[in-house]
């Protein structure tokens, strides 16, 4: 799901190491490759039990393509203008300054990542449990041993983290492939339908739904940030890149669109919310018990896969913010191990993720990881028009396209997720924001004693 990477700024030296070299294609097999990940087989149980018919149900998830869709265009003006290591992190600085840089960047360490890595080794071992009948007093453990192992395999360096990267990424195409092409073949008895739109089985009202729905999809369709850092290497970015995330985010509407209907066809929805087992029973219904098991495993390593993909970039992040010294124990934060990967980052991350395991299930934990990273994605959306106004002879080789028009549905999607999570899931909400809100006497104690620092050094020279 996550697959970033970093590029320099045109003032950095290291620019020119970079090379114009990727087309259309790549960039388009980048972006739905950085998208598509574990949340397109696990959060339809979640979706359904809060929309509680088959057609609301389809409408979120297509709602809520169309709000990656514009955020992915908006997002990416900033990505192709500003391309610098921290990605989201500099956009944030540029154009409100350090403190909620630093902010999105204490969320993304203290709550972004590791529950990431906490949702997704949980979802691991909950189906592991599934396939091989085990008791579930083993899903926690398994969920620690997974993320655990990925860690480890990160400690090896990059090398091999990333090969394991690449091999995963077959895996997560294979089950998708075989389940939306099955689901055509098959015969069903459950009728599926978009229209009309059926809302009285959801007793909150269709906008309660909307909003818990949409939540719970954009864990899936998570990722969109970063597919504009491929604009330092595109050949025409100008061209390229509006064609690549606009027909890349169509395809993973479409593809996302298909599987769910999948989902549908081979289950009512009752069955299907709330269903932990969900995609298991799916699998076996088009493929049979030993068919069933055999995708089931290869969901199992697209999952595997998408934490490594987590871990691997998660545990970087606060290596490279205390190397500005922007956390406690930055000295220690900043230390490679002989593979040159920053262990010590690594082992914050392992350590908040698996208390998280052990405190939160898969819904829990990627709801309220999903609310607290769209505050800063609204941030990002409305950076664009503000830097708009405040730089505008900034270069810019991608701009969004239908100004302001674009940026300003994503705007207004972000606002709507927030305040209905605001009003549907307040606790989770409330909780999010606290721990956000830690970073603040941690920036003013750094800020403190990078001054005090500097008056010692002034007084002894």
């Amino acid at each position: 799901m996550l697959a970033i990477k970093h590029t320099q700024a045109k003032s950095d030296p290291h620019q020119d190491s970079l090379e114009r070299t990727m087309t259309f294609f790549p960039a388009l097999s980048t972006v739905m490759g950085t998208v598509i990940g574990a949340g397109v087989f696990f959060k339809a149980a979640s979706v359904s039990s809060t929309t509680g018919s088959a057609s609301l149900h389809l409408l979120v998830w297509g709602l809520a393509g169309i709000i990656s869709l514009c955020a992915g265009l908006t997002g990416a003006e900033l990505a192709a203008a500003i391309p610098e290591t921290g990605g989201m992190v500099r956009y944030i600085e540029r154009a409100y300054g350090k403190f909620p840089a630093f902010l999105l960047g204490w969320a993304q360490v203290l709550i972004y990542f590791p529950a990431n890595v906490a949702a997704l080794a949980i979802i691991f071992a909950t189906q592991l449990k599934n396939l091989f009948d085990l008791s579930p007093s083993l899903t926690i453990p398994i969920a620690i041993l997974a993320s655990l192992s990925l860690t480890f395999i990160n400690f090896l360096g990059a090398k091999t983290s990333g090969a394991l990267q690449s091999v995963t990424l077959i895996a997560k195409l294979v089950p998708i492939g075989a389940i939306i092409i099955f689901s055509w073949l098959a015969d069903s008895n459950v009728t599926v339908s978009l229209f009309p739109i059926e809302t009285n089985t959801y007793s909150g009202g269709i906008v309660t739904a909307l909003g818990s729905g949409l939540l719970a999809t954009m864990f899936a369709y998570d990722g969109w940030i970063h597919v504009g850092n491929i604009a330092g290497e595109l050949k025409n970015p100008a061209r390229d890149l509006p064609k690549a995330i606009g027909l890349g985010m169509l395809g993973i509407m479409m593809v996302y669109g298909l599987i769910n209907f999948a989902y549908l066809k081979a289950m009512p929805i009752h069955h299907l919310a709330d269903n932990d087992a969900a995609a298991m029973q799916v699998a076996q219904y088009y493929f049979g018990a030993i068919g069933g098991k055999l995708i089931t495993i290869g969901i199992l390593i697209s999952v595997y896969g998408t934490i490594n993909g987590y871990v691997m970039t998660g545990m970087r992040l606060p290596y490279t913010l205390a190397i500005e010294n922007m956390l406690p124990f930055s000295n220690q934060l900043t230390k490679l191990n002989k593979h040159k990967v920053p262990y010590m980052a690594g082992w914050l991350q392992i350590t908040i993720a698996i208390i998280m395991i052990c405190l939160g299930g898969f819904n829990v934990l990627s709801d309220m990881l999903i609310f607290v990273i769209w505050i800063f994605y609204t941030l990002v959306f409305v950076a664009v028009i503000r830097l708009r106004q405040k730089e505008p002879d900034l270069y810019r080789p991608y701009k969004v396209p239908l100004y302001p028009l674009i940026p300003m549905i994503a705007i207004i999607g972000g606002i709507f997720i927030l305040v209905l999570t605001l009003k549907n899931q307040f606790p989770l909400a409330l909780m999010g924001i606290l721990l956000t809100a830690l970073g603040i006497p941690v920036y003013l104690y750094q800020q403190k004693a990078g001054r005090d620092k500097s008056k010692s050094s002034a007084t002894k020279i």
